[in-house]
């Protein structure tokens, strides 16, 4: 028998604009959109892509939280960041949140569709039965 998906919205005005999910549910998979560190209520960045990082993952939380799942559940990390430079700053962000779990991961630099956005990241969670 299986689950009907449950789309997931975090108020950010570009799943609005775009007409996506934050996060799509199908089954044991929660499958996270691409997450800016955008206040999504004032529209600001913070300055730095570390404090991007932290506010992106934050958001991503959320969204599997609200999925039943949690960052432990991550299996899969695609991370878009423009400047090489802050490749490094955001990576020591990942292994914070996420590295006990050691998800695999993917980072690719390229300009971002967002203006002032510093790091994009995407995940994919498998939830514990």
């Amino acid at each position: 028998m299986s689950m009907a998906r449950q789309f997931i919205q975090s108020g950010s005005r570009w799943e609005e604009l775009a007409g996506y999910s934050r996060a799509v549910v199908d089954g044991e998979w929660v499958f996270v959109s691409g997450t800016i560190g955008q206040d999504f209520k004032t529209g600001a960045f913070p300055d730095t892509a570390e404090q991007q990082s932290e506010l992106a993952l934050d958001t991503i939380e959320s969204a599997l939280a609200q999925a039943r799942a949690s960052l432990a559940d991550v299996v899969r990390v695609r991370v878009y960041v423009p400047d090489r430079d802050d490749v490094i700053a955001v990576s020591q962000v990942l292994r914070q949140r996420l590295g006990t779990h050691r998800p695999a991961n993917t980072t690719v630099c390229s300009p971002l569709a967002v203006e002032g956005a510093k790091v994009e990241i995407e995940v994919t969670a498998r939830r514990a039965a």
